[in-house]
């Protein structure tokens, strides 16, 4: 699966000293948001989207690595992957009973 330069969103510039991947993102990636997956042009998770930083004209991502290879991902461009699936625990409970 190769993705086009269509849904580029931005590049990223280096790895934090908090293990986190600082993303410089583009005119496109201006409407990112938190939780927000984030994948290379292989289409191989890098990571997801903790918070934006930085001025609203130049914006920043911050990224919960999803891999292990974070020297081979530094300087990659990457792409939105949608939003990963999240399970709820509707009707399962609290663990506890009332009596």
């Amino acid at each position: 699966m190769s993705f086009t330069n269509v849904g580029e969103i931005g590049e990223i510039m280096h790895l934090a000293k908090s293990g986190r991947l600082i993303v410089k993102l583009n005119a496109a990636g201006a409407g990112v948001r938190a939780g927000e997956l984030l994948v290379d042009g292989s289409g191989k998770r890098v990571g997801r989207v903790a918070e934006l930083i930085g001025p609203v004209s130049a914006p920043y991502a911050s990224v919960i690595p999803m891999t292990d290879r974070m020297s081979r991902v530094v300087g990659a461009k990457v792409f939105s992957g949608g939003f990963a699936k999240t399970f709820s625990n509707k009707g399962r409970g609290t663990g506890r009973r009332s009596r």
